[in-house]
Order: C-alpha cells, then structure tokens, then sequence
C-alpha cells in the first residue's frame, strides 16, 4: 500500500477492530504533507476516554490533533496542501442526528440535514490540494437496531458512505487488519467480466 503522491479523497472503510484507523494513519503519514487529525468523538464516559487515550498514544507527535465534533468541513483548508485525517464519519453523523433529534425533527429531515452535513464535507475534500482520508464504519451487516433512531443512524451511515465512496479517489475496505482497495478490485472485476463476455459472444459466432 504505497502512499506517495497521494492527493484527494480516501474512504477508510471496515467494521470494529478491523484496523481502519490504523491503515488510514499509514496513508497520512506516508503522504509527506503535514497532517492534521480530526478528532470527531465526544468523550461521556470513562471508556470512550481511554479509546481517544490510546488513539492519541499511537499517533506522531508532530500532527496537529483538532477536536471536531461537528461542522468538520469549515476547518479543511483549501488553500494549503496539508493531509487531514477524520476519524471518524460515523462519529460525526451520530453527533449530527443526536444533535438534530433534540429539535424534533421528522426522520425525513432528521436524514436530509445529516445527509447535507456528509455533502459539505465532501465538497471541502475536493477543494483541498491536500489529501483527506475519512475513516468510517461498516454498520449495516450487524443485527438491525430495536428503537427507530437506530435504525435510521444505520441507514444515514450506509447512505453516507456511498457518498463518500462515489466521491473516493480510492476506497479501502479493512478485514482482519488487511486493506483491500475496492476500486481497484471493481476495475479488475469488470475487466474481466468483460474479457470473459467477449470471448463467449465470439466463441458464440464461430
């Protein structure tokens, strides 16, 4: 997974423990820019504590570390050529649709503002002359959340990460510790789809 001369917009994708934060911290730090985490959890208890803890251990000390619970878009600078790091998407939109709730908003409205939230942030990546790595979570091969907050943060999630992904310059799919590229992979599947459709469609008219 060579990092050098990367540009633009990577998706970090994969479910708990699948190393993702790991893989995306390999591609900032292997970019050569400087690098600027953006931090988009919000510490309410003792055990989210110690994951930002030991988040925080693991990484360089010359990266400059934001707390970013909401509106990460405003801080990407799209005028210096710097590597940012969200950790995480889905964080963020938790953070947006709890936020929203509060206000009593219909699940329609609740899924249009978090989407717009997702939307903005996509823009500023295509802006930056940087590179921008957005980690997030796979959470729809799980068992289907019980209360309907749940079940639409679920579907906000999925329907965030395509975005993302349609947008994705590269998009890295994490499974045991291991990145696979998924754009590469779609390519090299449709290739040979259609290597394999010719050859059937000329074997069909000898």
């Amino acid at each position: 997974m060579t990092s050098e001369a990367r540009r633009g917009l990577i998706l970090v994708l994969g479910g708990a423990r699948s190393g993702k934060s790991a893989v995306a911290e390999k591609l900032v730090a292997e970019s050569g820019l400087p690098v600027t985490y953006l931090a988009t959890a919000r510490v309410a208890d003792d055990e989210m504590r110690e994951r930002v803890i030991r988040h925080q251990q693991r990484r360089p000390k010359d990266w400059t570390t934001i707390e970013a619970p909401g509106d990460v878009h405003e801080i990407i600078d799209e005028t210096c050529q710097r590597a940012y790091l969200i950790d995480c998407l889905t964080l963020y939109l938790s953070n947006c649709l709890m936020d929203l709730e509060k206000e009593g908003l219909s699940p329609a409205t609740l899924q249009e503002e978090c989407l717009k939230k997702v939307d903005a942030l996509i823009e500023a990546a295509g802006r930056s002359p940087g590179l921008v790595v957005i980690v997030s979570n796979e959470v729809g091969q799980g068992v289907v959340p019980a209360y309907p907050l749940g079940r639409l943060f679920r579907d906000l999630a999925g329907w965030a990460n395509q975005r993302v992904a349609a947008a994705a310059n590269e998009v890295f799919f994490c499974v045991a510790g291991i990145p696979v590229e998924l754009k590469r992979l779609q390519q090299a599947c449709a290739s040979a789809f259609l290597t394999r459709d010719m050859k059937e469609h000329e074997e069909s008219d000898a």
